[in-house]
C-alpha cells in the first residue's frame, strides 16, 4: 500500500476538522489548544529562521552589484503585482457591489453582534493603525535585539540585509566566512526542527478549521455571502491569471509542477493564516520540489513574507469598496486610486500574522475618511478569508523566487521525482 504524503494528510486533516466544526459547532473550540501548540512550535523558528536564512542568502550573492539586480527585481516584482491585486479587487467590487445588498437592519444586528465580540478592539484601532511617514521611518530599528524579540519582521529584514551586506565588504574573508559558518549552521538547526514539528502538521490543521467554522459558523457567511465570493473570486483571479501566467512565460514552468511543488505551504498558510510562520514550509518546498537555488529562496522568500501581501491588498480594496457601499458613500476615481496607493503601502507594513489584514485596513479607512466602525461587520467572516488571502500571498512569494531564480540561471529545470519529494 503506497504511503501517503505529507499534503494529503494534512488535506484529511483539514476535512476532518470541517466535519468536526460542522458537527460541534462553538463545542469545537475545546480542541483549539492543539492548534495554538502547532501554531507556537512554528513561531519559535521563524524568527531566527528569517534572520540567519536572509543574512546567508544576502552575503553568499557576494557581489553587491549581483544583490542590487537581484532586489530590485523582487522588489519590481513585488510591487507590480500587488497594484494588479488591489486593481482587480476594486474592479470586482465596483461590477457585484456586494454591499448594495445589507438592509439597515441586518447591518445593526452585525454591528452589534460583532462590536460586542471585539471588546473594544475596532475603537483601538485607528490608534494602532501607523501613517506611512511611521511605517517607513519604523523599517529602521532602533534596537536590532528589541525587534528579534518582538517578531517585528521589517525591522529584522533590514537589519539582516544590513548585517549581510557589510559581511560582502569585510577585506579579511575569514572573519566574515567564520560568522557566515555560525549562521548557516542556525540556518540548518532551524529547518531541522521544522521538519520535525511539521509531523504534527495535519493534528494541528485539523484542530485549527475545527476551531474556525465552530466559532463563526455558516449564519454569519450567508449574510456576508457576496463579499466573502467577490474577495474569494478576486483572490483565484489573481493566483491563476497573474501568478500562474508569470510562472509559465518568465520561467518556462508547467503550472502542474508549480501548484503541486507549492501545496503544501498553502495547505500550512490557509490553516495558520500566517504567511510568516509558514515560512519554513515555503523556502523547503520551493527549494525541493520547485528548484530555486537555496541563495534566491533564502533572498527573496522572507521579503515576501513581510512585503508581498498581495492577498491582504486585494482584500482592502474590496473591504473598502464594500463598506462604503453599505454606508451609502459613493468613492470616486480619486477615492479609488487613494486605495490602490494606500493598500499598497498598508499590505507593505502589514504583520504576516493572522488578523493583521484588519490594523492595516483602518490605515485605509482612515485616509479616506470612511467610518472605521465599519469593520465590524466584516469581522465575522475575517478568518475564513484570512485563510484564503494568506494561502495567495504564499503562492506569490513562491512565483517570485522561481521567477528571479529563473532570470539569474538559479533555477533547477528538472521535476524531482517523488521519492526526491518525500513521497
Amino acid at each position: 500500500m503506497k504511503k501517503l504524503s505529507l499534503p494529503t494528510w494534512i488535506a484529511i486533516g483539514m476535512a476532518v476538522g470541517i466535519a468536526v466544526g460542522v458537527i460541534f459547532g462553538e463545542s469545537a473550540a475545546a480542541i483549539r489548544p492543539i492548534g495554538d501548540l502547532f501554531l507556537r512550535l512554528i513561531r519559535m523558528v521563524v524568527v531566527p529562521l528569517i534572520f540567519s536564512s536572509l543574512l546567508v542568502g544576502t552575503a553568499m550573492l557576494g557581489d553587491p552589484k549581483k544583490l542590487g539586480r537581484i532586489g530590485g527585481k523582487t522588489m519590481a516584482y513585488y510591487l507590480c503585482t500587488t497594484a494588479i491585486a488591489i486593481t482587480i479587487g476594486l474592479v470586482i467590487a465596483n461590477v457585484v457591489e456586494p454591499g448594495k445588498g445589507i438592509d439597515e437592519a441586518t447591518q445593526q444586528r452585525l454591528l452589534a453582534d460583532a462590536g460586542a465580540q471585539s471588546g473594544g478592539a475596532i475603537d483601538r484601532l485607528s490608534e494602532q493603525a501607523p501613517s506611512v511617514t511611521d511605517t517607513l521611518l519604523q523599517v529602521v530599528p532602533t534596537n536590532p535585539a528589541a525587534a528579534m524579540a518582538d517578531g517585528v519582521f521589517l525591522q529584522i529584514i533590514f537589519f539582516a540585509l544590513l548585517f549581510g551586506v557589510a559581511l560582502t565588504l569585510i577585506p579579511k574573508k575569514e572573519h566574515s566566512e567564520q560568522v557566515l559558518v555560525f549562521f548557516d549552521g542556525v540556518n540548518e538547526a532551524m529547518i531541522q526542527i521544522m521538519h520535525i514539528v511539521m509531523k504534527l502538521a495535519p493534528i494541528g490543521v485539523m484542530a485549527l478549521i475545527a476551531s474556525a467554522i465552530g466559532q463563526f459558523g455558516v449564519d454569519i457567511l450567508r449574510v456576508l455571502l457576496a463579499y466573502a465570493l467577490c474577495v474569494a473570486a478576486g483572490l483565484f483571479l489573481h493566483v491563476m491569471l497573474v501568478y500562474a501566467t508569470a510562472v509559465r512565460l518568465f520561467a518556462g514552468m508547467s503550472l502542474r509542477r508549480f501548484f503541486r511543488g507549492i501545496r503544501p505551504a498553502q495547505l500550512i498558510g490557509f490553516s495558520t493564516s500566517s504567511s510568516s510562520a509558514t515560512l519554513p514550509v515555503t523556502m523547503h518546498h520551493t527549494t525541493h520540489d520547485l528548484g530555486v537555488s537555496e541563495q534566491i529562496s533564502a533572498f527573496v522568500l522572507p521579503l515576501g513574507a513581510t512585503i508581498n501581501l498581495d492577498g491582504t491588498a486585494l482584500y482592502q480594496g474590496v473591504a473598502t469598496v464594500f463598506i462604503a457601499q453599505v454606508y451609502g458613500l459613493e468613492l470616486g476615481l480619486g477615492g479609488q486610486l487613494t486605495i490602490v496607493l494606500m493598500a499598497t503601502l498598508a499590505s507593505i507594513g502589514a504583520a504576516g500574522v493572522p488578523g493583521a489584514g484588519i490594523i492595516t485596513l483602518a490605515l485605509v479607512l482612515e485616509q479616506l475618511g470612511l467610518p472605521l466602525e465599519g469593520i465590524a461587520l466584516i469581522l465575522g467572516v475575517d478568518r475564513i478569508l484570512d485563510m484564503l488571502r494568506t494561502a495567495t500571498n504564499i503562492t506569490g512569494d513562491a512565483s517570485a523566487a522561481v521567477i528571479v531564480a529563473s532570470s539569474e540561471g538559479q533555477l533547477w529545470k528538472a521535476e524531482p521525482k517523488a521519492a526526491e519529494r518525500g513521497q
